[in-house]
């Protein structure tokens, strides 16, 4: 177990003989809970993403900054709080810090999660989507720290693509540039969130959670930077219709224009009036793709702690 950090790092006891007995652990985000979904459907679904965890070979470690600190599992308690009040603080890589100086809460982004696994030894992570590069990126500039996380932090996540309210072919080029392994499970494409298709051709598939876990082995064995993208699509009978979704999300973007809606806000802005547009459609798919990740990666994780060190 790494020392340095345990001033600020708590860690839940299962989790921590987990790690220390290098049994398998995935890592789960808390933004999802605090700005990713209304309540109580958020509670629901962390209740139901740590019970899918361990239902396929894993333990679960939900990561939030509880008091100053982060935790690496967080209790009923910690969940509640996370789930009901408004003004929880949205922490990414730059956040951290000063959230635990001011020991304040916080749910961790995608990137802020990835760092935090990576501060104790967790190699799997699961989350809904990824963030990316916005449209109009030519405007703004605005690309989500997700990907310079993934372009430097050494964990593996699984996801159902990145979230279809971005420029698509931009984030994968981005990812490419960066050197990012992007890994299609069982598809040539990259998944588009609440669709299983973008149309955007994927360099590489894979179509077993060994294989991928060998692929992690031997990223990990030669120390090779950063991260890698699994890219696991919506189940089938939970994906929306392309042309209904898109047509929803160029509609959200118009009303996020008019109002001004920047940085940090877009991303839970635009999924929230994407809910109301679809009637709670949307909300049942992102549900649905969820929980599929979070099989398919505890599947994964519980794979690479079954791999001998002469596996290849």
């Amino acid at each position: 177990m790494k020392t340095n950090y345990n001033n600020f790092v708590e860690f839940n006891q299962e989790i921590k003989d987990a790690i220390n007995n290098h049994l398998p652990v995935v890592a789960l985000e808390s933004t999802i809970i605090s700005h990713g979904m209304p309540y109580p459907q958020n509670i629901e679904m962390a209740h139901k993403v740590e019970e899918i965890v361990r239902e396929n070979g894993a333990i679960p470690a939900t990561i939030a900054i509880m008091d100053g600190k982060i935790k690496i599992g967080i209790n009923e308690e910690d969940l509640k709080i996370l789930a009901t009040n408004s003004d929880i603080a949205k922490v990414s890589r730059r956040d951290i810090a000063a959230v635990i100086a001011s020991k304040g809460v916080g749910a961790t982004t995608v990137a802020a999660t990835m760092l935090c696994a990576n501060m104790a030894g967790i190699k799997f992570f699961v989350t809904g989507g990824i963030g990316g590069v916005h449209r109009e990126y030519e405007k703004t500039l605005d690309v989500s720290a997700d990907l310079e996380e993934l372009a430097q932090t050494p964990v593996t996540v699984i996801c159902a693509g990145a979230k279809s309210i971005l420029d698509l072919p931009r984030t994968l080029e981005y990812l490419e540039t960066k050197g990012v392994p992007v890994i299609g499970f069982k598809t040539d494409e990259l998944p588009a969130f609440f669709t299983r298709n973008s149309g955007l051709k994927l360099n590489l598939r894979l179509d077993s959670v060994e294989e991928i876990a060998k692929l992690v082995y031997v990223q990990d064995t030669l120390k090779l930077k950063g991260g890698i993208l699994v890219a696991n699509p919506i189940p089938e009978e939970s994906s929306l219709d392309k042309e209904y979704i898109d047509s929803i999300i160029d509609e959200a973007i118009e009303e996020s224009e008019k109002l001004g809606v920047k940085g940090k806000d877009l991303t839970p802005f635009l999924l929230k009036r994407i809910v109301e547009k679809t009637e709670g459609k949307s909300l049942e798919a992102n549900l649905q793709l969820v929980y599929n990740n979070a099989k398919i990666g505890s599947r994964i994780a519980a794979a690479y702690s079954k791999l001998p060190a002469n596996c290849l």
